[in-house]
């Protein structure tokens, strides 16, 4: 019943904007927005995001930095193998 509602809201609220926009007519209007307006429409957006968990975003940030670990090491170790081969192709040395 309450998802009923907010989905009734959702709509009513996308049907103003519809409305808003058809009114303006062209983008120059658009340009007017104030900031108030703006920023209003930011928190109202946001207010739809459905936030992780503390739980996923720890295991989210843990997947992040553990593969940026793998692909650090495995660069590195494809730039010591292609350091390796120049030297032995060009015949250097590096001190």
């Amino acid at each position: 019943m309450a998802k009923d509602k907010s989905t009734e809201k959702e709509k009513s609220a996308v049907k103003k904007a519809a409305d808003a926009a058809k009114k303006s007519g062209n983008k120059k209007n658009q340009k007017n927005e104030s900031a108030a307006d703006f920023f209003q429409g930011v928190r109202h957006e946001l207010s739809k995001v459905v936030w992780p968990t503390r739980q996923e975003l720890i295991s989210y940030t843990v997947v992040v930095i553990a593969t940026c670990a793998v692909f650090a090491v495995g660069f590195w170790l494809m730039d010591l193998g292609i350091l390796e081969v120049l030297k032995q192709l060009l015949g250097i040395t590096l001190s």
